[in-house]
């Protein structure tokens, strides 16, 4: 009888476990992924700029050894490949909007090209790119050293598919994706605002979407007038969507705009590492060259976490500014906790480890 029971539930817990119907998965518990504890390194040296100048071979040591202290690998050529692949398309995002003089130094992408070399990524494979064609120009980013050139702005390089949505509302205009030129400032009243030329949808640019799998990211220490710093993760969000004003017209838009956007499969699964040129920061009015709030402060740093380079970012810039007799922006740049909360990484007490 015994035996009979046992062979009876043996065969129904089977039946179940083969209908799925009648089966009942356990419930798996909703978890944010854990926030990586950030380690920010960098190297100091007077001798790598002076009178906004670089010196080459100095920068680029200096990039070479912050690499193999973030990837703890013992050579150049396995930090780089710890990080990407001989098949990867790799993108370099830089800041060109300060133009000439506050633009990611092109020593410090020169030293990434080559050190990416020495992985096995030939230059026809990289992008550097940033939105806007003549901020490039300006800085004088064309097709030389092998690597190709891309911006989004003007023109329409946007994915159409690849969209962010947020409840607040922009004003389109004439280059983002969805803007309807009928409503032109030619062909109606310029006061009028047409409601189907407001969207509540950003874009991503297809240089990013669509022509990259690896990016590393390469953003100017800087302040932002509006969201309190333009660092890491502004660097890779708001210069990389359409419709974009509409996060930075004030603090609070920025957040938690700035980390939802940053969550995005699209930025979040494909960048590696960041390197921050703080060889020029800036502590006010950036990312735009503000010379009055410009200072040399010959540091690169570097970092597999954007949180906990912006926070030593924040934390430089509030040092500037309080010297300055000036506000510091930590309560501005609110979006660097929600990152926290979002787990892209740890917003600490901005640590930094110096590199010898």
């Amino acid at each position: 009888m015994r035996l009979s029971l046992f062979l009876l539930f043996f065969v129904a817990t089977a039946a179940a476990q083969l209908d799925p119907q009648k089966a009942e998965p356990e419930p798996t518990p909703l978890q944010l992924p854990p926030a990586p504890v950030g380690e920010v390194v960098a190297v100091r040296d007077p001798g790598m700029i002076a009178n906004y100048q670089t010196d080459n071979a100095k920068v680029r040591e200096a990039v070479n050894r912050l690499v193999m202290e973030v990837t703890k690998q013992p050579s150049v050529a396995a930090a780089w490949s710890s990080l990407v692949r001989p098949t990867d398309r790799v993108g370099l995002k830089i800041s060109a909007a300060g133009q000439q003089f506050f633009a990611t130094h092109h020593a410090i992408v020169n030293a990434v090209v080559g050190g990416l070399a020495q992985a096995g990524i030939s230059a026809d494979r990289i992008i550097v790119w940033d939105r806007s064609e003549d901020d490039l120009k300006e800085a004088g980013y064309r097709e030389r050293g092998g690597y190709r050139v891309r911006w989004s702005y003007p023109g329409r390089a946007y994915a159409p598919k690849k969209v962010y949505v947020s409840s607040v509302l922009g004003q389109l205009i004439w280059g983002d994706l969805d803007f309807t030129r009928r409503y032109s400032t030619f062909e109606i009243d310029p006061e009028k605002k047409p409601r189907d030329n407001l969207s509540s949808n950003s874009h991503f640019a297809n240089v990013l979407a669509n022509d990259v799998d690896k990016v590393i990211n390469l953003p100017v220490l800087s302040a932002h007038a509006s969201c309190g710093l333009a660092g890491a993760l502004y660097n890779m969000t708001i210069p990389n969507i359409d419709n974009w004003r509409r996060f930075t017209t004030g603090f609070a838009q920025s957040d938690p705009a700035i980390p939802e956007i940053y969550s995005d499969p699209v930025i979040l699964d494909k960048v590696v590492l960041t390197i921050m040129d703080g060889l020029v920061a800036q502590f006010a009015g950036g990312p735009e060259f503000q010379p009055n709030y410009a200072v040399h402060h010959a540091t690169i740093y570097a970092s597999l976490d954007p949180v906990a380079i912006d926070t030593v970012a924040l934390k430089e810039i509030d040092k500037w500014r309080v010297r300055a007799r000036m506000r510091p922006n930590e309560t501005d740049a609110t979006y660097l906790l929600t990152a926290r909360e979002y787990g892209l990484g740890n917003a600490g007490d901005g640590k930094v480890r110096i590199v010898p």
